[in-house]
């Protein structure tokens, strides 16, 4: 059983939604990636999900877009972030971390060559935000043949046929983008969210994560009452940019922030 499966395997036994943090690795530089993936699992995240900088991030809103700015500004790349994954599993061989990126990176970095890496890193999922399922393929056969998950966004705009069409190809979870926008836009209408939720229900076994537009405990735990898994990215990076400075100073913010998600998912 893969990392994924066993978390939210264990996670539903025990009748608990997973909280699914997202950092960008890099930002506010290389140094403090591997520390804050610790803090954030100390604080209650399940799962880990780490961006890949890239320069066109097209699918963020601006705080992922600036933190990608700053990852690269310190010239973080591919290979540094892989380096990163390796490094926190030399303390952590229990939390999955996800990549989610763009295919740009991975094509120049080389998609065999990245699915060797990837897995020596002990990296457990991928999710390429521009690479639908139909060209997917190739890539998803190399990851697999490694024991990866492949990961694929849902839309509120998915029609039905394409709603089958992804979670035939997905595995580990799915990921449905609860707004029509970019990371950290508009705020959530939960009722239209748990009404496509039911709907993607119906065509997966898998578990269903919800992101974009989680901007606080509150509504972390309107997603938790029933959902899967609660994905938080913009609201934590926000407070990476906001505090950076004493090191220290900004993993005690996420810290709390990140617990008071859980917490508050906690109490549904």
């Amino acid at each position: 059983m893969s990392r994924l499966a066993g978390v939210f395997s264990a996670l539903k036994r025990n009748r608990r939604t997973a909280l699914v943090p997202y950092i960008t690795a890099g930002d506010p530089h290389k140094g403090a990636t591997v520390p804050f993936m610790h803090t954030l699992v100390e604080a209650g995240a399940d799962v880990l999900e780490l961006g890949v900088p890239f320069s066109d991030p097209t699918a963020d809103g601006p705080v992922i877009q600036q933190a990608c700015e700053r990852a690269l500004k310190h010239g973080t790349t591919l290979g540094d972030v892989l380096g990163m994954v390796k490094e926190f599993r030399s303390r952590d061989a229990r939390t999955p971390v996800v990549l989610m990126g763009y295919l740009n990176p991975l094509e120049a970095f080389g998609i065999g060559r990245f699915a060797e890496e990837v897995a020596m890193a002990g990296v457990d999922g991928i999710l390429t935000v521009d690479m639908p399922p139909e060209e997917a393929e190739a890539l998803a056969g190399l990851l697999r043949a490694k024991g990866l998950d492949c990961i694929f966004l849902l839309a509120p705009t998915t029609t039905a046929a394409r709603l089958r069409r992804i979670c035939e190809a997905a595995s580990g979870f799915v990921y449905y983008v609860s707004l029509k926008g970019v990371t950290g836009a508009a705020s959530l209408d939960v009722q239209a969210v748990r009404e496509r939720f039911t709907a993607i229900r119906r065509e997966t076994r898998l578990p269903v994560g919800v992101g974009f537009g989680v901007r606080d405990a509150g509504s972390a735990a309107q997603l938790a009452g029933f959902s899967d898994a609660v994905i938080v990215g913009s609201a934590i990076v926000s407070r990476i940019a906001e505090h950076r400075g004493e090191l220290a100073d900004t993993l005690a913010n996420v810290r709390e922030f990140v617990h008071s998600l859980r917490l508050a998912m906690d109490a549904v």
